[in-house]
């Protein structure tokens, strides 16, 4: 059967990033959404895109793709050092893919989709300051998706069906996939199965939100915690019921920073607190007011010192008593955020003698922070960069913002392994033909930790390198 059209599923960043390279190549496209709304949890994606080295870092000649890939390499940890022949190979490939086409990937979103990404900041883990956002009011999450959902949607190639949740693959005598099947609910609440026929490009997200199925299996651990991602079945299964492999799928990554919100503590689902929150100069504390980590170290290690340290609050859920604290020169930097969380009740703003009353500590070590900014003392944690911290002469009246957070499940690196041209494999290391996958739902990229940042980033360069191979698919 001659396909028709190319099918997406999944209308977060990585598959608009494949219908985009798709459409410009006159190929039609229709994208599937299991959910009402599109934009996947891309959209909510508030730190920002790496890219190494670009035009908008200030010294772009201070980073480089070498310096990049030795950081994600340092970060994805024991997977990665670890793996030997031909997965250390394809391990080391989907790496230097990432690294090579950062810097343009953001001169795509920038200069091609019209995606403004100004602002640079160092985030943890990050040797340098490489994860770009706008200067404006808008998240980069919000941002990206939004331009370019309005960019596919113009163009008469591109037809979008929300509500479907596709439940199979199709595939020829061959093995080659040939579209999907799959269920929507009518008006009159009937389960109604359909079939849609073309090559298959796979961007439907990781586990994360998955706590009684996928998570449950793999990562039993983290059971009770609660997660920044809605409740929804991870898809890897449908991939590996026609053959495709696995990888890292115990590798879940626990964010160190979502709010706790105070009239709704025990809520399964937070919002997180941005890591630019901490890039742009804010600190982690104790319920008793006293820093204990370096906030720039990789999330892994970050949560990990939260969850030593820190009390455990007296919820229903896991949770940890932990104070983000932020001056105004770091709320200035983030205004778009803060208006946000401070609109939701998330952060306040107030003084340092106000907060003294509740951590006898903060005072003081809101005292040693500002000498170590001001370079009067060092680190005793070894952070280097503080971003747009401007108080070096704490007293109580010193304006601060402080919100309540907790480590919280963030992301799934596991996932379908697939080589450098988007493809995944089968047990055998073959690729399966007329099929492509891009973003979470992918494995082995990031290892046991993935850096602030590349999310974005992985969803740009896969999705856009899944689209260019289902095209030449599509054409031959």
């Amino acid at each position: 059967m001659t396909p028709t059209t190319v099918i997406v599923i999944g209308s977060g960043l990585a598959g608009l990033a494949s219908t985009v390279q798709l459409l410009a190549q006159r190929i039609p496209v229709l994208m599937l959404e299991r959910y009402a709304k599109p934009g996947g949890n891309s959209i909510k994606a508030s730190s920002g895109i790496n890219g190494a080295p670009t035009r908008f870092q200030s010294l772009p000649n201070l980073d480089s793709v070498a310096t990049f890939y030795a950081d994600t390499a340092t970060s994805a940890g024991a997977p990665f050092i670890s793996a030997t022949g031909a997965e250390k190979a394809r391990r080391e490939k989907l790496v230097e893919t990432l690294t090579h086409k950062s810097g343009e990937a953001v001169s795509w979103l920038t200069d091609k989709q019209g995606v403004e990404l100004s602002r640079v900041t160092r985030l943890g883990g990050h040797s340098v300051a490489r994860t770009h956002r706008g200067a404006g009011k808008k998240t980069p999450g919000y941002d990206i998706v939004s331009t370019l959902l309005k960019r596919v949607s113009e163009d008469d190639l591109f037809r979008m069906e929300t509500g479907r949740t596709v439940t199979k693959l199709l595939r020829a005598k061959d093995g080659a996939v040939t579209g999907v099947e799959y269920t929507l609910v009518t008006e009159s609440n009937e389960t109604v199965v359909e079939r849609a026929y073309g090559p298959v490009v796979v961007a439907t997200g990781g586990f994360a939100g998955d706590a009684r199925g996928l998570l449950a299996q793999y990562r039993p651990d983290l059971a009770g915690i609660p997660s920044t991602n809605e409740p929804r079945e991870g898809t890897q299964p449908l991939l590996q019921e026609i053959g495709a492999a696995v990888v890292d799928m115990d590798r879940v990554q626990v964010h160190p920073t979502g709010f706790v919100d105070g009239a709704d503590a025990e809520a399964a689902v937070k919002i997180l607190a941005a890591e630019a929150l901490r890039g742009e100069g804010g600190i982690l504390v104790r319920g008793d007011g006293r820093r204990f980590v370096n906030e720039l170290e990789t999330r892994e290690k970050v949560t990990g010192e939260a969850m030593r340290q820190a009390d455990r609050l007296p919820t229903e859920a896991a949770q940890w008593d932990v104070k983000l604290v932020l001056d105004q020169g770091a709320a200035a930097a983030l205004e778009t955020h803060l208006g946000f969380y401070m609109w939701k009740g998330l952060i306040r703003k107030t003084t340092v003698g106000e907060m003294a009353r509740e951590m006898p500590a903060l005072e003081s070590t809101l005292r040693d922070y500002a000498d170590v900014v001001a370079a009067r003392k060092e680190d005793e944690f070894a952070r280097e960069s503080f971003g747009n911290w401007t108080l070096t002469d704490v007293t109580p009246e010193s304006e601060v913002y402080v919100g309540k957070v907790t480590p919280v499940v963030h992301f799934t690196m596991g996932g379908v392994v697939i080589n450098e041209h988007s493809q995944p494999l089968d047990h055998h290391g073959r690729p399966i033909p007329g099929l492509w996958a891009a973003g979470e739902i992918t494995g082995g990229l990031h290892g046991q930790n993935r850096l602030g940042g590349s999310s974005l980033l992985e969803c740009v360069v896969f999705g856009r390198i899944a689209g260019e191979e289902a095209a030449a698919f599509y054409r031959a």
